[in-house]
């Protein structure tokens, strides 16, 4: 999924660069959140470390939401943030838009829970396959981390080969398949209990010769190269097209697999997938975040032919040879579909110049956020996705490094980046996941890059 969710250095606050500045923002962040510290200190009793998803811890403790809209979020104790984590950046038209509300009501008034074929499901997918000519077949499920999974069960499937590849820093959720080399250093496991991280390879991110001769050294077992249009939990780092193109034709003179993670850039750089805009023709393509309108989705679309494996009504392939897919209780709940389709006719109605708009904001934050910093730091990202690296100097002790992989994201001073982001929390209302990459929406506007930016002079000052 190429997603958030990878967990990263955390670091202490105090631990950083200027531990005067942040322990003063951790006093300011206190006295403005005691009702979110005992809730949360509830929390911790009941739920391992208070969350339900590792990243969404930060100290000294997160902050308990009371509601959203538009682009702010509020907390129990009434404080409101400029969000630019957005629902792990899944909310492109913003928090509650009124479409997709409606849509939702709409829905509930009909029941939210059948356990068969729904009409809203087949208007979701007419929308993806309009614009995602892959997706000549969809299969939803309720996580990404599904899809990823269930894709590279079905190439091994197709193939009947073991290895799956991916690359250095690229997230996918997770399941085993793929849970290998996402954080700094490589070589060290993810978790205990994986048991088929023999059977994936990993190759440098934007070094095509590299990737090359790994990837060679296992082309008669391997089964499909997976990878992101844009490196997102390791470091909002697009990728060369070059790059993409070669792994692309890899995988076909191989017979492997070529599959494109897009559940973070899907529907978010542009109305479908960003491999169209880089002449790119993938065998299947991971969805997931925009198109569930902000409620539980993944979606594994793909070629009629290579999706075929997980048929299994008659005319499907034998047992030995099926790819067996489940999707879930919950997989293309109704709601789900509801709010997916509405958000997709929202942004097809908006057209091109909303995409437009969001890259150009983008553009301005990127830009402004690198005066700043100065050469303090290396920002990356694309279209309406940025962020901030605290990179080492570059050869002669010039400007940062460009951040062009994970390692090089890994090589920065990401506890610093840490406190970047709490300070801005604690001092200016401005929300950040810690550590983590930002979006925008289409209910961001120039004030919000200006008070960013000014956030940003003064975290630089303090330095």
């Amino acid at each position: 999924m190429g997603h958030d969710d990878s967990g990263g250095a955390e670091g202490s606050l105090q631990g950083a660069t200027g531990a005067a500045g942040a322990g003063s923002a951790l006093g300011e962040y206190r006295r403005r959140t005691p009702l979110s510290a005992r809730a949360f200190a509830r929390s911790r009793e009941m739920h391992v470390n208070g969350v339900h998803h590792n990243i969404r811890f930060f100290e000294p403790y997160p902050f308990v939401a009371r509601s959203a809209s538009g682009s702010r979020i509020v907390d129990i104790d009434g404080n409101s943030y400029t969000d630019y984590w957005m629902g792990h950046w899944s909310m492109i038209l913003g928090h509650v838009p009124r479409a997709v509300a409606e849509a939702v009501a709409a829905q509930l008034g009909r029941g939210w829970m059948h356990g068969t074929a729904s009409e809203p499901a087949m208007g979701l997918s007419e929308a993806i396959r309009g614009a995602v000519p892959a997706a000549e077949k969809i299969r939803y499920t309720s996580t990404g981390t599904e899809a990823a999974m269930y894709a590279v069960r079905l190439a091994r499937a197709l193939t009947g080969r073991p290895t799956a590849a991916k690359v250095d820093g690229g997230w996918h959720g997770y399941a085993s398949e793929l849970l290998k080399t996402v954080n700094w250093p490589f070589d060290v496991p993810e978790s205990g209990g994986l048991v088929d991280a023999g059977h994936v390879v990993s190759v440098p991110y934007n070094d095509l010769d590299a990737s090359l001769g790994a990837l060679e050294s296992v082309h008669g077992s391997l089964a499909c190269i997976v990878v992101e249009p844009v490196l997102g939990g390791g470091g909002c780092v697009p990728a060369d097209e070059s790059y993409l193109r070669g792994l692309q034709e890899f995988a076909r003179k191989s017979g492997a697999l070529f599959i494109l993670d897009e559940i973070v850039t899907g529907f978010r750089l542009r109305y479908g997938c960003a491999y169209e805009a880089m002449g790119l023709d993938p065998d299947i393509v991971l969805l997931g975040k925009i198109v569930g309108g902000g409620f539980p989705i993944g979606a594994i679309c793909g070629r009629a032919e290579a999706m075929r494996s997980c048929d299994t009504g008659p005319g499907g392939p034998e047992r030995r040879r099926r790819s067996y897919i489940g999707g879930g209780t919950f997989s293309a709940n109704p709601v789900t579909m509801a709010a997916g389709a509405a958000t997709l006719r929202e942004l097809e109605a908006r057209g091109p110049r909303a995409y437009d708009g969001l890259g150009a904001m983008g553009g301005r934050v990127r830009d402004g956020l690198s005066r700043a910093l100065g050469g303090r730091a290396s920002v990356t990202g694309t279209g309406s996705l940025f962020m901030v690296h605290f990179a080492p100097s570059g050869v002669g002790g010039g400007g940062p490094q460009a951040v062009r992989s994970a390692a090089g994201a890994a090589a920065c001073d990401t506890r610093l980046l840490r406190r970047y982001h709490f300070e801005m929390i604690a001092r200016d209302g401005i929300f950040f996941l810690p550590g983590k990459m930002g979006a925008l929406s289409c209910e961001h506007g120039s004030g919000d890059v200006a008070a960013l930016v000014e956030a940003t002079e003064r975290f630089a000052q303090g330095l």
